[in-house]
């Protein structure tokens, strides 16, 4: 799956034990400007390193896996979770529109000054 956005807010390197690791991304997605979107994507392991380039403001498109499991409290209640994980992200280029090419206006080529035209038809 893939979604552009804004880049929103950058999260420290959490250890989560000592093979693990993440990185939460948070980017702004305005499909409707008024009521834009925070959503939030974490990257693990060595993806983590692909929020190091990136800084608040920044243009983006995520590309990312969707995951989901549950989880069973003491009391046998089971909830689910989801979790958007970022496996590639590019960022999108603030380019200015290259100027229009400016042409000098249509010549009449059919005819030379002074000349009358002697074609037939």
């Amino acid at each position: 799956m893939e979604i552009k956005g804004k880049v929103h807010e950058i999260g420290a390197l959490q250890q989560v034990s000592e093979t693990f690791k993440k990185r939460d991304l948070i980017i702004e997605y305005a499909e409707n400007p008024t009521y834009p979107e925070y959503i939030r994507f974490e990257a693990l392991q060595d993806k983590t390193a692909l929020f190091d380039s990136l800084k608040p403001g920044d243009q983006v498109e995520v590309s990312f896996n969707l995951r989901g499991r549950p989880w069973t409290d003491k009391t046998g209640k089971t909830s689910y979770f989801n979790s958007l994980v970022v496996w590639r992200i590019n960022s999108l280029a603030n380019t200015v529109a290259a100027p229009t090419p400016q042409y000098a206006p249509p010549a009449d080529l059919s005819a030379t000054a002074g000349e009358d035209d002697d074609l037939p038809f």
